[in-house]
């Protein structure tokens, strides 16, 4: 029987291979060129060496390029990221008005009407006669039609009695308009309260908050108004958002000017290619 031998010379003739390796490409630019998608089953790790496994980071780290020749690295963001299937807060809105107004004023009677539904129109006179506050119009763009839409309004209320040492009171409401129908309204009273200390000046603040749910994609257009609903006596002097008089010391315009905040937060969905 004849026997044959086969020896393995490697050892006595070491050889080392350096070559590119090409994935959808017959002429790769670098150790490993990668043309077409990838898909990794498991974790990516990085900064490895011949006797130690790469760092595959941290759960939310993202991998960060340090430069021409430096490794990647992993870094944590101070930002939180979209998740899909939760509400997120995609844009918020401010504005700022110190011209308010100032025509519901001594001679001007209230409207006398004390109710409003959502969806009254602001110009219908049918439901109110409503005043907008010019400076705090905002406009903004809806993209997911699941949503919530949170709107706070704050503004100053000033009155005077004609007489200080008397009590009077006015009644008024103000409201948001979305696209010129109502979704949010709020109805208060300001009282002198016999306020001989500030001549008749009487102060206060009126505060709305509500979220609509649900606002249908697409542009909207927000307003604020306010309407007197009536006053005690004809003779009150009334503003909202602004004062009454510069002469005075009690107030001024900024101290009293209306504020509107709007936050948007939209439903997180993706789209998968």
């Amino acid at each position: 029987m004849k026997k044959y031998f086969i020896y393995c010379l490697t050892s006595l003739f070491p050889t080392l291979v350096v070559a590119q390796v090409g994935i959808g490409t017959a002429s790769p630019q670098s150790m490993l060129d990668v043309n077409g998608k990838t898909t990794l089953r498991k974790e990516l790790r990085v900064g490895g060496t011949t006797s130690q496994i790469g760092n595959a980071g941290l759960n939310g780290q993202v991998l960060v390029s340090q430069g021409s020749g430096l490794p990647p690295t992993w870094k944590s963001l101070n930002v939180s990221f979209m998740e899909e299937g939760q509400y997120k807060l995609i844009n918020s809105y401010l504005a700022s008005d110190q011209v308010g107004i100032s025509s519901l004023s001594n001679g001007v009677a209230g409207d006398n009407f004390h109710t409003n539904n959502i969806g009254d129109d602001i110009s219908s006179t049918s439901k109110g006669i409503w005043l907008k506050i010019p400076g705090l119009e905002q406009n903004f763009n809806i993209k997911n039609g699941k949503n919530r839409v949170t709107f706070q309004f704050q503004t100053g209320v000033e009155m005077k009695a004609p007489v200080a040492t008397t009590s009077q009171n006015v009644s008024f409401t103000c409201g948001i308009f979305r696209n010129s129908k109502l979704v949010a309204i709020r109805p208060d009273k300001i009282s002198s309260n016999n306020n001989s200390e500030k001549a008749g000046f009487q102060n206060y603040i009126f505060t709305l908050n509500y979220t609509e749910q649900n606002v249908p994609a697409g542009m909207q257009k927000i307003e604020v108004a306010c309407r007197k609903i009536e006053t005690s006596n004809l003779n009150n002097a009334f503003t909202i958002g602004t004062n009454i008089s510069n002469s005075n010391s009690v107030s001024n315009a900024f101290t009293l000017e209306s504020a509107l905040k709007i936050d948007v937060i939209e439903y997180v969905t993706y789209i998968s290619n």
